[in-house]
């Protein structure tokens, strides 16, 4: 099978495809022939370099956490798939494994089945960001209409679940983002929307109960000018060195900083499935096919786009 891999840290350049055996499987696994794998800001920092602490150097690195596709083989122990089922999943450990290939096996506790009126890209779209977003919530903790929230680039695939998520919760959310975001921003349910060309949002008089950084460029040092007394900073692209140092810092500190680390689930899962069911949009903004990875991870890490990005193996 062709798969996708790097033998050392760099841009998109180090990638390249070679044959590699299809993957056997265990009793819990499933083997899934890959039809869509998504891309995410943390398969472009895991690349470069930025998370060996947890991701390890042993080489080749295969590229990518979620995907969807079609049961190809089903381990002796695993209950309640067929083949031929079409599902979606994830890694269970994104830092040490990728889903860049035609085949992969995964175990059956990371597959669901994927909703009948959904693509595949669409499928593929909801594992990583999906997961993040349902944590994040989960550490505002009770949030209600009389709660602010300032998500800071909200129209990435992360932004797009969250917005969503939020306006279940009827919180009263100002969003972030570029002049082309500011429509679907809108349309997720934000109801105050500023585009960070025309607006700086650190020099607006609002404060905020929670701020969400999706963008990784505001930072808590500088998000503290905007954040009530007793408010939050969620921060769910840290660097290694800012969990450690967000614990202690937060001893003494009303205003908290707080690291989201989340792992898929199927509680989680099924919260997203739900929202789906419930006519949660998934936008796909642009599908690249296999043999055009390099231009897709040079697309994706440029930013600025709405949505997600994702990979198609023909």
């Amino acid at each position: 099978m062709k798969a996708i891999v790097y033998q050392k840290f760099g841009t998109a350049d180090v990638l390249h495809i070679i044959e590699q055996p299809k993957p056997s499987i265990k009793a819990d696994h499933i083997l899934v022939k890959v039809k869509v794998f998504s891309i995410n800001p943390m398969d472009w920092k895991i690349r470069k370099g930025e998370m060996t602490l947890m991701s390890g150097s042993k080489f080749p690195k295969r590229t990518g956490a979620d995907f969807a596709g079609i049961v190809e083989e089903i381990g002796t122990s695993v209950s309640g798939f067929e083949i031929g089922d079409e599902v979606f999943g994830v890694v269970k450990n994104m830092m040490k494994e990728g889903v860049s290939a035609e085949y992969i096996a995964v175990p059956s506790s990371l597959i669901w089945r994927k909703p009948s009126d959904i693509s595949f890209d669409k499928a593929a779209s909801i594992p990583v960001v999906g997961t993040a977003a349902v944590s994040a919530l989960e550490k505002m903790g009770n949030i209600n209409a009389q709660t602010s929230i300032l998500v800071n680039g909200a129209t990435g695939g992360f932004g797009m679940f969250l917005l969503q998520l939020l306006k279940q919760k009827g919180a009263n959310v100002t969003a972030v983002t570029s002049s082309r975001g500011v429509e679907s921003a809108k349309k997720w349910g934000a109801a105050t929307v500023l585009d960070y060309a025309k607006q700086d949002v650190l020099s607006n008089s609002a404060t905020f109960d929670v701020v969400i950084d999706l963008s990784g460029k505001m930072g808590y040092k500088n998000a503290r000018q905007i954040m009530k007394p007793k408010a939050i900073f969620l921060n769910p692209t840290p660097k290694p060195i800012e969990i450690p140092v967000s614990f202690f810092k937060n001893l003494f500190t009303a205003k908290k900083h707080i690291v989201i680390l989340s792992s898929p689930s199927a509680q989680y899962t099924e919260i997203l499935l739900d929202a789906v069911k419930d006519g949660l949009d998934i936008e796909v903004n642009k599908v690249f096919s296999f043999a055009q990875y390099k231009e897709a991870y040079q697309y994706a890490e440029q930013g600025g786009y709405i949505g997600k990005v994702v990979v198609e193996i023909e």
